[in-house]
């Protein structure tokens, strides 16, 4: 039980910084959605932010998963991390090369031949800068979080975020309305109010910059070595966590490229159907917060305590903690999904039906990083691979059929398959080779009894069919605190077993 309250105040702290974070962040949300009142320059947004998440695992390669396991169990951690912290380095500077080169070939691609001046040159030269200093500082931050420094982690990501948030607040709308009172001022001078999207990639690149100040003295301590024969063991750990990676992340973002060629309708009409799309699928961050949270912590824990008899009843039990808590989230973004709604545009707000949706599909993504444990502390990270590839295929044929006729419902329908598939393949794997004695009756009773609350609402709504938005606020909430009483039950039986 010692061993999962460490988990939970280390998980706190990463969820703080997480929650913190992502809520300043999240105040951009209302602002993009009501500043960009075309829906397909939001479209463009999310888009360019799709390809990232992809670029970002070639740019890292899997070397964040790799330091911890590798650093955890040297006696040198100091070698090791000046040893991957070099080859991160090294590989970054060149794919930034590569892609800088390459900007007007992908200024072509992006914009399907076509003429249009939704694209910009620009925005390739900041996301390359951006994707490149996000590596080079996310061997740093593995290395706070295996020093367990959880407070110095949540302070540089609070405040990197913060920054990022200043800023789009001063471009998106400190800098149009002073300039409309001093056009000459030198504070607002080179404003120019169509480049609204311009300056949201901008404020992300300033900010992302900023990161190595707050990391330097964890850079500065480095020594640059790069030693073949070290690398080697390094490589081979890794490589598969990349091929993973690719495949997870398309499962994860492939939905808002396909969107673009499978939709119908102008290149226009389907960046619209996207930024619809991406706008919603925002608000299913606190589950995804929840999971991102857990795995920060988890990750160093679990191969931190795999060498210990009673490793697998921690992992078992971490499971039960970990599906209450999502259970909890769930039901209470779509009991109250009324309310958040207002946090978009009024254009934005078609896309809402997607919600639960995707709710529920990162709530078995946060299963499935539960489940994959065993293919990491067993150094067997190639079944890894072949799971995600598996959920990247399934991603792609379900979307290549979904999308033309349901759009991007399909998309969401599609992530969700996906990682239900996912996580029951690792599962079954993981006991064969790894066996976890995980009570699958606790984690589907948590499950079933979420669904039936859910349902039970849908159901009392239309019963009652009124369209008092306080009246059914009244019964969703009534019902949510009805299931965190029950959670708190749960919670009690489970610390006492």
């Amino acid at each position: 039980m010692a061993s999962i309250k460490k988990l939970a105040s280390q998980t706190a702290y990463y969820g703080l910084s997480s929650i913190l974070g992502r809520m300043l962040n999240y105040a951009l949300v209302p602002l993009h959605t009501r500043v960009l009142l075309h829906q397909q320059d939001y479209g463009v947004v999310g888009e360019l932010y799709s390809y990232v998440t992809f670029l970002n695992i070639i740019f890292l390669y899997g070397m964040e998963t790799t330091f911890f396991r590798f650093a955890s169990k040297s006696e040198d951690q100091q070698k090791t991390y000046n040893t991957i912290f070099s080859s991160v380095l090294f590989s970054s500077i060149a794919l930034c090369g590569i892609l800088f080169m390459s900007s007007p070939t992908l200024l072509h691609w992006l914009s399907l031949g076509n003429d249009t001046s939704l694209y910009r040159i620009e925005y390739i030269y900041l996301f390359t800068a951006i994707m490149g200093i996000d590596a080079i500082t996310a061997i740093p931050f593995a290395k706070l979080r295996l020093d367990n420094r959880p407070i110095k982690f949540a302070a540089v990501r609070i405040a990197v975020i913060s920054i990022n948030v200043f800023l789009n607040c001063y471009f998106l709308l400190f800098c149009p309305y002073w300039n409309g009172l001093h056009p000459t001022s030198i504070f607002t001078s080179f404003y120019v109010e169509a480049n609204s999207v311009y300056y949201i990639f901008l404020s992300q690149f300033i900010a992302t910059a900023a990161t190595l100040l707050f990391l330097y003295k964890e850079i500065i301590q480095v020594k640059l070595r790069w030693v073949w024969s070290e690398m080697k063991p390094l490589l081979i750990f890794s490589l598969p966590l990349l091929f993973g990676g690719l495949a997870g992340m398309t499962n994860e973002t492939l939905d808002r490229i396909l969107l673009k060629y499978y939709l119908p309708g102008t290149m226009e009409e389907r960046l619209s159907q996207i930024g619809i799309y991406n706008a919603a699928y925002k608000l299913s961050i606190f589950m995804t917060l929840a999971v991102q949270a857990f795995r920060m912590a988890a990750e160093p824990f679990f191969f931190s305590i795999h060498k210990n008899e009673d490793s697998k009843s921690v992992y078992a039990k971490v499971m039960n903690y970990f599906v209450l808590v999502c259970t909890i989230i769930f039901l209470g973004v779509v009991l109250h999904l009324g309310l958040f709604e207002y946090i978009l545009g009024a254009g934005y707000r078609a896309g809402l039906g997607v919600v639960p949706i995707l709710l529920f599909a990162n709530l078995f993504l946060g299963i499935y990083m539960n489940l994959s444990i065993w293919y990491k502390v067993s150094d067997k990270t190639i079944y890894g691979a072949y799971i995600t590839f598996i959920g990247a295929i399934l991603t792609i044929v379900l979307n290549i059929i979904l999308i033309p006729s349901i759009g991007y419902l399909g998309s969401a329908y599609a992530t969700a398959i996906c990682y239900i598939v996912m996580a029951a393949i690792c599962y079954i794997a993981g006991q064969k080779f790894y066996h976890v004695p995980y009570q699958l009756n606790i984690v589907f009773k948590y499950i079933v009894l979420m669904l039936v609350f859910y349902g039970a609402s849908i159901v009392l709504k239309n019963l009652i069919a009124t369209s008092s938005l306080l009246f059914n606020q009244t019964i969703d909430s009534a019902l949510f605190i009805l299931y965190v009483g029950y959670s708190y039950l749960q919670f009690n039986t489970l610390r006492k077993n």
